[in-house]
């Protein structure tokens, strides 16, 4: 299958969070956002899910490195029931978005969000991210930005469709076992199942370090 290169980013607390237990996500210093709009203007497309619209209502844009529209990335928002709010900065005029529903979602909520963006039909029941990928790529998707949350993460490991992880390990702990990390879902039941990465670069970025990885191996081999 054809699809777009796809690079997982985050800022994550040192024990692996992606937000706090009461959902706050302000890890990112502004040197690292700074970054983060810098490979936004790069690719072609960013994606994010449904609970990271809800809960932090994204623009999406490179606004913090270029004022010229043309530099914002595709918005792919993974949102199997059509949920997404018709008020979301998401769906403002700074950039072209897609979302991406399944078979059930209401078709009066399709019907909303299409007067608002272009909107894709995959999967039964939930988004298949297989489809996604391969409508992306048909649309000239050559590069991805993931931002996901630990769920949609997970499923897009879990599918084989991450070729890099970036992260940026900010200077705080914050426990919580309720508390999102970067990768939730379910797991793979041993360490040498998982996703085996390689170290490409790591440097220091204001209060954060940040590491660069290629993905070196999936489970199936």
């Amino acid at each position: 299958m054809k699809r777009p290169h796809v690079i997982l980013n985050a800022g994550i607390t040192l024990d692996g969070k992606i937000a706090s237990r009461s959902g706050n996500t302000e890890i990112s210093s502004p040197e690292d956002m700074l970054r983060v709009h810098g490979i936004r203007k790069e690719v072609d497309a960013i994606m994010v899910g449904i609970n990271t619209v809800l809960a932090d209502d994204p623009k999406l844009t490179a606004h913090k490195v270029s004022d010229d529209p043309g530099d914002n990335p595709l918005r792919v928002v993974v949102d199997s029931r059509a949920r997404t709010p018709l008020g979301s900065r998401v769906l403002n005029h700074k950039a072209e978005t897609l979302i991406a529903v399944s078979e059930t979602a209401d078709a009066g909520r399709v019907e909303a969000l299409r007067e608002h963006c272009e909107v894709v039909v995959c999967g039964r029941s939930r988004v298949d991210l297989g489809c996604l990928m391969g409508k992306l790529h048909g649309m000239g998707v050559r590069t991805l930005l993931l931002e996901g949350g630990g769920t949609l993460n997970w499923s897009m490991l879990e599918a084989g469709f991450v070729d890099e992880v970036r992260v940026a390990i900010a200077p705080w702990i914050v426990g919580g076992k309720d508390a999102v990390t970067l990768v939730e879902g379910e797991g793979f039941d041993r360490v040498r199942e998982g996703v085996e990465l390689r170290l490409l670069r790591h440097y220091t970025l204001g209060p954060d370090l940040v590491l660069e990885y290629e993905v070196k191996k999936y489970k199936s081999g």
